[in-house]
Order: structure tokens, then C-alpha cells, then sequence
């Protein structure tokens, strides 16, 4: 589920941490990313649970409904179509989300506020009408319910991002990408697997670990030689006013560039000027993109870069 788009921001967040703090560990900024990372995967259970949460709040706004002095017709025969939906039902039996909660204590009991405030919105909203007055209902509708729910509520939801983000200060940045893996998940559910469905692993593979933790490493370790590059290319700016933040980045992506043959120049280009643009200054993009596509040439005609062309097997 990590991967290495997230891991490039997350090794951003912790050198600066790293460099604005008083500690240079490197072996306590590897424990704080190796944290960051879990706190993203936590994301991930959390906010599946919460179509749980949300499912159980409608069924008990049903039976309240039923257990009124004077109740409705519609409170006597509500349409149950939302709170029995099969993917709910399967998620919530799902063995691989009960064991996650029973090792990390990860709850919305003291957030009914939330819960309430997004089941309000999905009952307003037309998708959800539609759903619940179709004149049959699949495992599929069940499923693209939820996705829509994901998509259009829960990803732009206000209250929802500043709740996230009291509840750890690692979750704000994360929203987004996070939401994207939940929607993925909801599509790859098949009804046959039962409570068996997989969920999304941590990592891909154990190589974006080693991926995370090198780039970390020779930022570090090569931190001198990267600035020294970064200054002969920046000679005509004045150095006090170039942001903190872009060098940073260029550091990184040097790192990156110069320390991973196989991942391609213009990959790494690529990841670290979006990076920029979000989390640095309104000019900052086309600094680093100039200042990179410099020191990525002078490294090339001294024959100081080796990229090697990856071809997948027939």
C-alpha cells in the first residue's frame, strides 16, 4: 500500500524534522519514517472502519425509529437496503481488519459526531437516494455505494480532515492518498472470499522498505557533497533567500538520481518537482526543475551517472 510516491513525501517531512531539530540521528529519523509509515497504515483500517461505524449509526437510528411512542409506517417498515449491504457485512467480518484492531487500539467511540455528521451528508446526497429506491440491489451496487461514498464525501469532508488530523498529526498529509487505496480495496472485494479477502499490505514489496531507508541514508551521509553540487549551480541566486525547503528537496532527489540506477532521471524529476510544488513556495517547482536539470547534465558529461534501461521479460 506504501508506496514509493508516499515514501519520497515522508522522507521530505522527517529531514526536515531532522535538519530544523536539534537531534541528527540518523538511526532515530529511520525509527521516526518507520513510524510515519505505520501511523499511514493505521489510516487505512481507520477509515475502512469507518463505513463500519457509519453503517451501525444508520441501523441504530432504525431502531429508534421503531421504538418511538407513536411511530411512522415508514418508522415500522424502513428500507434496510444501507445497513445490509454485503460489502459492510463482509468488511466487518473481514479476519484480517479484526486482527489489525486487536493490536492497534484504533476506535471512533469518542467521535459520534463525525459519524452522524457524515451519515447526514450521504442520506442528502443523490447517489444514495438513487441506491436505496433501485429496483434491485447486487453485491456490485453495494460495492460502487461505498466507493461513491468514499469519493465524493469522505475524501472533501472538512470536519472529517480536521478530526484526522487531532487524531495524530501524521494523518493530515495522508488523507487523499489513503482514500485512493480504500476505493481500490472496495473494487478488488469479491463476495466468494468471505471474511478471507485480502486488504492491502503495508508495502508492495520489502524492496520499498530498502528503498525508504537508503534514500534516507545517503541523504544523510551525503548531505556535504550534495550541497557543495547545489551551490555551484546556484551561484547567481542570492543563497539566503533560496527556500529551506528546496534545498532540501534537491538534496533528496540528488540522493535519489545519483544512488538508484534503475529508476529512471526523469521519474525522479518528475516526483520531486510535484513535491515542490506542494510543499514549498509558488516559484519553487521551476527552481528545482532548473536546478536539478543543471546538476543532472554537469553529472553526466563528467560520466558521474549511470542509469541502467530495465526491460521486462517476454
Amino acid at each position: 500500500m506504501i508506496n514509493r510516491v508516499l515514501l519520497r513525501i515522508k522522507i521530505v517531512q522527517i529531514l526536515y524534522s531532522f535538519y530544523k531539530g536539534g537531534n541528527h540521528s540518523l538511526s532515530l529519523a529511520e525509527k521516526e519514517l518507520l513510524f510515519s509509515i505505520e501511523k499511514t497504515y493505521d489510516l487505512y483500517f481507520h477509515l475502512l472502519q469507518l463505513s463500519i461505524e457509519i453503517t451501525r449509526y444508520a441501523d441504530l437510528r432504525i431502531d429508534a425509529g421503531r421504538n418511538k411512542l407513536v411511530p411512522t409506517k415508514e418508522d415500522l417498515h424502513p428500507n434496510t437496503r444501507f445497513v445490509e449491504n454485503k460489502f459492510i457485512r463482509q468488511l466487518e467480518a473481514n479476519k484480517q481488519l479484526k486482527d489489525y484492531f486487536s493490536k492497534r487500539k484504533l476506535s471512533w467511540v469518542n467521535y459520534q459526531d463525525i459519524i452522524k455528521s457524515m451519515y447526514e451528508k450521504i442520506i442528502a446526497s443523490g447517489f444514495y437516494s438513487e441506491y436505496m429506491n433501485a429496483d434491485t440491489t447486487t453485491y456490485e451496487a453495494d460495492k460502487s455505494i461505498w466507493r461513491k461514498i468514499y469519493k465524493k464525501i469522505i475524501l472533501s469532508d472538512k470536519e472529517l480532515e480536521e478530526s484526522l488530523e487531532e487524531q495524530s498529526i501524521y494523518w493530515f498529509d495522508d488523507i487523499e492518498l489513503v482514500v485512493s487505496f480504500i476505493i481500490k480495496t472496495i473494487k478488488h472485494f469479491e463476495s466468494e472470499k468471505e471474511d478471507n479477502q485480502a486488504l492491502m499490505p503495508k508495502f508492495r514489496g520489502e524492496q520499498d522498505w530498502e528503498f525508504a531507508k537508503e534514500l534516507l541514508t545517503q541523504t544523510i551521509s551525503r548531505s556535504d557533497e550534495y550541497q557543495e553540487l547545489i551551490s555551484r549551480f546556484t551561484k547567481n541566486w542570492d543563497y539566503d533567500r533560496i527556500a529551506f525547503m528546496d534545498i532540501l528537496i534537491l538534496k533528496i532527489a540528488l540522493a535519489e538520481i545519483i544512488n538508484f540506477p534503475t529508476i529512471p532521471i526523469n521519474v525522479s524529476l518528475n516526483e520531486y518537482i510535484e513535491i515542490a510544488k506542494f510543499y514549498s513556495t509558488e516559484k519553487s517547482a521551476n527552481f528545482v526543475n532548473g536546478i536539478l536539470d543543471n546538476i543532472v547534465n554537469f553529472l553526466k558529461s563528467e560520466n558521474k551517472l549511470t542509469k541502467v534501461v530495465m526491460f521486462n521479460s517476454k
